[in-house]
């Protein structure tokens, strides 16, 4: 019975896992574009 426990509590902390990641990555991918549109801006008046 623990291995069903052990199991369970695994599948939630890798989910929970997945998602902090996937959150990190799209607040990652928005600082990015950010710093690109900004750069891209910055050419255009030069």
């Amino acid at each position: 019975m623990s291995d069903k426990d052990t199991k369970q509590k695994t599948d939630k902390t890798a989910k929970t896992r997945e998602d902090r990641l996937k959150a990190a990555l799209k607040a990652n991918m928005a600082k990015r574009k950010a710093q690109a549109r900004a750069r891209a801006q910055k050419e255009e008046k030069e």
